[in-house]
């Protein structure tokens, strides 16, 4: 399959075995994401020294993607690992001031070449296969090497629990999949991290992702921890993973482009997690917190340990358009992403399934029944209009509308027009009989055809915008910013309501 043929296409996420960043990387990259756009991105934010362990390993005899970060190196604090460097002091509890974070820089791969860090790992019988990825050439170069050692700290995939700063003392929060903790690390802030996004050198629709994935998460904290975001903090090891995740994912979704993406719900898991907070039950309270805001559906998994990382939820709360079984369509390709933990019952995977229009009937496209309820009206005050139409709206119309016509003995008059559902036609009509000068109406049903439509919320200077999305499965069809959110934002900033519309659909088109 080309690249062109998987970009644009509608995404469906099977989460059976919950989600996690790692796991996201792994499907996107079996899914067939190009490793070069994920390294591109992590060099974008100077993670020189992160190096992705990619292997393809088989989770009860599903052969999926394995994903690991090695954090011998540190993403936001390079200058721990560089000489020459003159010394600093540490803010309160370890954590970093902003002036220390290093400006982004090209990473060198192992092979030497100025270019990508990625190094991929094909497990075979009796050697490994290395791959690595030329930035220079654009494309992937097989080496066979039997010498090169695992690195010494690649580890299971960690999420950050956060906290608010200041701390009286470091803990550590970070817990893997499996629930394997390490040990004390420093903290980074939230607002450190953010930074750090805004400036660095990534495409408009990765940083909006990516910042889109990391303000979720850190909107749940604070909300836990009865504080701000901007107080909010992630430990070092927890954060390092989830930044690498957070990114890639963000580059990977941005190649992607899809037109929508689904997903029916995702397991969270059961039982209790061990933290520097104490026993905590699972789910994780964060990733909770997440997918309630984003109007998530959870399972329970039937599995009694943590599913759903806070990382794999605030993905999940960015990406999805909508919380529903797969629609129907042609399967164009699937990816396997792993997990750490060996379950007993179930393979320890996140599926994902890029599909495209079904060669027989267009995807996301519904129809339905409406009734439209008109009445002719010569008699009544131009003043009364807006009141009907506020009251047939509150009385649950779809929509109203007035048109001019001309009646018997050559009277100026209107239509007034009402669609409502089934449910509501009844209360439209008693409405539009008490609030108008007419003494009947006439009303017939209708058969009406619809493009699927979701909303989805933007970051702009104005603050965030609901932007509402039409798509048919193939394309989107239409973009258009929720008016009155536009008009609050335009008043409270004082500017022209048309600025606002614009921004909100720049900041759509950069997401895209």
């Amino acid at each position: 399959m080309s690249e062109r043929e998987l970009r644009g296409l509608h995404l469906h996420l099977d989460c059976a075995s919950g989600a996690a960043g790692d796991m996201f990387l792994g499907a996107l990259l079996d899914l067939g994401v190009p490793v070069e756009v994920i390294g591109q991105a992590l060099d974008a934010i100077g993670a020189g020294r992160q190096r992705l362990r990619i292997a393809r390993v088989m989770k009860r005899g599903i052969a999926s993607v394995d994903v690991k970060v090695d954090t011998s190196g540190h993403v936001l604090d390079e200058h721990r690992h560089e000489h020459g460097r003159a010394p600093h002091t540490h803010g309160p509890a370890g954590h970093l001031p902003h002036s220390v974070l290093p400006k982004p820089r090209r990473a060198t791969t192992q092979s030497g070449h100025s270019g990508s860090f990625v190094a991929i790992k094909f497990r075979e019988e009796s050697h490994e296969r290395h791959v690595h990825v030329d930035e220079l050439g654009g494309k992937v170069e097989e080496v066979l090497d039997h010498s090169v050692p695992p690195p010494p700290h690649a580890h299971p995939h960690t999420h950050p629990h956060a906290h608010p700063h200041p701390h009286p003392h470091p803990h550590d929060h970070s817990h893997a999949q499996n629930g394997q903790g390490h040990g004390e690390h420093a903290h980074y802030h939230y607002g450190a991290i953010r930074e750090r996004l805004v400036r660095a050198p990534l495409g408009d629709g990765v940083r909006a992702r990516a910042l889109d994935i990391f303000d979720r998460l850190a909107r749940a904290e604070a909300k836990l921890h009865g504080t701000t975001v901007e107080q909010v903090t992630f430990h070092e090891v927890g954060a390092i993973d989830s930044i690498v995740d957070v990114v890639g994912t963000a580059a990977a979704i941005d190649w992607l482009s899809p037109v929508s993406v689904s997903c029916a719900s995702v397991a969270m898991g059961h039982g209790t997690l061990n933290c520097a907070h104490g026993v905590l039950p699972v789910p994780a309270p964060a990733a909770l917190e997440v997918l309630r805001e984003a109007g998530g559906i959870t399972a329970d998994g039937g599995v009694a340990t943590e599913l759903c990382t806070p990382t794999g939820a605030a993905i999940l709360a960015s990406i999805v358009t909508s919380w529903a079984a797969a629609p129907t369509g042609r399967p164009v390709a699937v990816g396997w992403g792993a997990g750490d933990t060996e379950l007993a019952d179930r393979a320890n995977v996140l599926r994902i399934v890029a599909m495209g229009a079904a060669r027989s009937e267009p995807v996301a496209l519904s129809s339905d029944k409406v009734w439209q309820v008109d009445a002719n009206i010569d008699d009544m005050s131009p003043e009364l209009a807006g009141a009907a139409s506020e009251a047939l709206f509150a009385a649950g119309a779809l929509d109203v509308w007035w048109t001019p016509i001309t009646m018997k003995k050559g009277r100026p008059a209107v239509t007034l027009s009402v669609l409502a559902e089934a449910t509501t036609r009844d209360a439209v009509i008693a409405a539009m009989l008490r609030e108008t000068t007419t003494i009947g109406v006439r009303y017939a049903e209708l058969s009406r055809t619809v493009l699927n439509r979701s909303i989805v919320e933007v970051d702009t200077r104005y603050g965030r915008i609901p932007v509402k999305i039409a798509s048919d499965g193939q394309a989107v069809r239409n973009v258009a910013p929720e008016y009155e959110a536009c008009a609050v934002a335009a008043r409270s900033h004082g500017v022209p309501v048309k600025l606002v519309l614009a921004a909100a659909l720049a900041a759509y088109d950069s997401r895209r």
